[in-house]
């Protein structure tokens, strides 16, 4: 994980960085046409934002004020600086709501959660990515090559917790379930992301446009497989809104 802010910038556009994002955009599948209303919370860069404003009507809310000075303006969306109060605002709202990576920086995750569905109209959809356990034990012991660091992850998963956007807590997929059980939303898919491209260490190859191409089709075909979608860092799911009945 970089250090800092800039390090974490430049890594987003890097391919192991991209390919995050690519995937996302493959699992969530929105078209083109008709134009949807889209609400990013937790935006960061921009970089989701900022894609899907080329086709649709995008509303993005970050606190982070250095993240927001370097982030993505090629195509025009609504950039709101806040937090849950400016995302309390809106009810019912939005076509598709996108929230990833953002709960694990919150102590408050559920009622982030409460404000998230709110915010989803009837028949819409909620995009969430979470850090996977499993994931982050296998990274440790591969990636960083740190069997202690997985045991200890394995042990206690607050042991990890210092990042660049301060301390990180996980929590569980049965956790995320029932909170959308409780706020009525359903479970349309599951993902798993990062189950492989991020695990080898030779970068050089990661530059070459054949790999890209065969790792975002790997990734894609294999997401929705339980075996790998266990052990991937990071899980996706998809949850879509009740429609009230007339």
């Amino acid at each position: 994980m970089p250090k800092d802010i800039n390090a974490y910038r430049e890594l987003v556009q890097e391919p192991w960085g991209r390919i995050f994002y690519d995937l996302a955009y493959k699992q969530l599948g929105i078209p083109e046409s008709p134009r949807l209303k889209i609400l990013d919370f937790g935006s960061g860069f921009g970089v989701c934002a900022d894609y899907y404003a080329k086709w649709h009507d995008v509303t993005a809310i970050e606190p982070n004020t250095e993240m927001l000075a370097q982030r993505l303006i090629t195509n025009s969306y609504e950039q709101i600086k806040g937090d849950i109060a400016a995302l309390r605002h809106f009810k019912g709202e939005f076509d598709i709501v996108i929230c990833h990576n953002v709960l694990e920086y919150a102590r408050n995750k559920e009622e982030i959660f409460e404000a998230l569905a709110g915010a989803v109209k009837p028949g819409g959809l909620l995009s969430v990515v979470k850090h996977n356990l499993y994931g982050r034990i296998m990274a440790a012991a591969v990636f960083d090559n740190d069997p202690e660091k997985a045991m200890n992850l394995y042990n206690d998963i607050d042991s990890d917790k210092s990042s660049t956007f301060g301390d990180r807590y996980l929590y569980s997929n049965e956790n995320l379930l029932a909170w959308a059980d409780k706020h009525n939303l359903a479970a349309k898919a599951h993902y798993g992301m990062r189950a492989f491209y991020a695990l080898g260490q030779n970068n050089d190859a990661k530059h070459c446009d054949n790999w890209y191409e065969k790792m975002l089709a790997l990734e894609y075909k294999l997401g929705s497989v339980d075996e790998f979608r266990q052990v991937a860092y990071f899980n996706h799911f998809i949850f879509s809104g009740t429609i009230q009945s007339t």
